[in-house]
């Protein structure tokens, strides 16, 4: 396991996930009660890979320098709550401030300062808005914030909390205090049947689904704040153009973080990992499409990390297309249907597509539904997309 790196005189280190770029901007990482283990370390990983200086400090060092508790293990919570018993708040500021100082004079990083804090870490990073030069903080499960948030914060900072409504540690009075105090540079996302460290893996509690809303959150905070900003359109188009135009699946593969996935939802093909999607792409799609092919784009949404486009999408049925129509032999109908990609970027690389279409469609127009006997469409529902002064409700026999 790497080390830490020595980052003061006193023996304070941390454990420092630099971007492919080796620089960017600076986003410290604190820790929970168990110390800089391997979730906070995959954490520093993970924010790395999406264009940040990711620091964690090891703010448990006065107590046991290089503390790494598996929160699983019977005698973690007993270790940590030894550690936490003897832990000072304002030691913590000292160690965030000589971090930021160290980070700046050895990395590459310029330009405001983040912070994400799970738990111990959450309401460090909150208090870090007031007493650092850290300019905005996102607190995930934070302890004692309802004592924190009374307080107006300092002019131009904010702060992104993650609140799970089944937490204990923060009950039903705290989460009214964070409610009320939800204004100006306090922003607060409560989560449903959530409890605490919803979203760190492995935990009992963890919430897959409620974790990647969170993380999509946290995200979307920091780009307009502290950045990094890429030009995520002129990725997307050299994708493309390497699937459509140049098909290529190994240029293609190369605009995709090591292990992407790509789900075409009405029929499941993609593939999740490199060497299945690679193969998918190599055999099953680039290169597979009809030579008349086409994309319309009709409209192109665009967040911190993520792109939705809203696409024609047409062709002449003239050869098998198993990731479309898998198993079906070439009809030679001309085929028009509306097509919606969710398309997630880590960084600067595609992390995963999730393509959605209207299936039925697809198979009324080559003649596997019986459009006079099912309420389905054909090409009309792609043609709507574009002119709205097609009727609407044709569907409806009382209309």
């Amino acid at each position: 396991m790497k080390a830490l790196t020595p980052i003061g005189a006193q023996g304070l280190g941390a454990y420092v996930a630099l971007p492919e770029e080796g620089k960017g901007p600076l986003l410290l990482v604190l820790q929970e009660i168990f110390g800089v283990n391997g979730n906070i370390r995959a954490l520093c990983d993970a924010y790395g890979e999406e264009g940040y200086v990711a620091i964690a400090p090891d703010l448990f060092w006065r107590q046991q320098p290089g503390v790494e508790l598996d929160p699983a293990a019977a005698d973690a919570m007993p270790q940590a709550l030894a550690f936490l018993d003897k832990f000072d708040d304002g030691e913590a500021m000292e160690d965030i401030r000589a971090t930021i100082a160290f980070a700046r004079e050895n990395l590459e990083c310029t330009g405001e300062v983040g912070a994400v804090g799970y738990c111990l870490g959450g309401r460090l990073a909150f208090r870090s808005l007031v007493e650092t030069e850290v300019g905005c903080s996102v607190a995930y499960y934070g302890v004692g914030l309802e004592g924190l948030v009374t307080r107006p914060l300092p002019a131009g900072k904010s702060a992104l909390l993650h609140v799970p409504q089944e937490d204990g540690y923060c009950p039903p009075a705290a989460q009214t205090i964070l409610r009320e105090h939800a204004r100006d540079g306090l922003k607060v996302h409560f989560y449903p049947g959530c409890d605490h460290a919803f979203a760190r893996k492995g935990s009992p509690h963890f919430d897959a689904n409620s974790a990647r809303l969170a993380d999509d959150r946290t995200i979307n905070f920091l780009v307009p704040r502290v950045g990094p900003v890429y030009d995520l359109e002129a990725l997307w188009e050299k994708h493309l153009d390497y699937e459509f135009a140049t098909r290529d699946a190994d240029l293609t593969m190369g605009t995709m973080v090591a292990q992407p996935y790509v789900n075409h939802i009405p029929t499941m093909t993609g593939g999740v990992g490199y060497t299945d999607l690679h193969r998918f792409y190599s055999e099953y799609f680039i290169g597979a499409n009809p030579a008349d092919t086409a994309q319309l784009t009709i409209s192109r949404t665009q967040g911190a990390r993520q792109i939705v486009d809203e696409v024609i999408f047409s062709f002449t049925h003239d050869r098998r297309i198993e990731w479309l129509l898998p198993g079906i032999e070439p009809t030679g109908r001309k085929v028009r249907f509306g097509l919606v990609g969710v398309v997630r970027f880590r960084g600067k690389r595609l992390c995963h597509e999730h393509i959605y279409w209207d299936q039925a469609s697809v198979l009324a127009q080559v003649g596997l539904l019986p459009r006079n006997e099912l309420p389905v469409l054909g090409a009309e529902a792609a043609d709507k997309i574009v002119d709205n002064t097609i009727p609407s409700n044709r569907l409806i026999k009382s209309w």
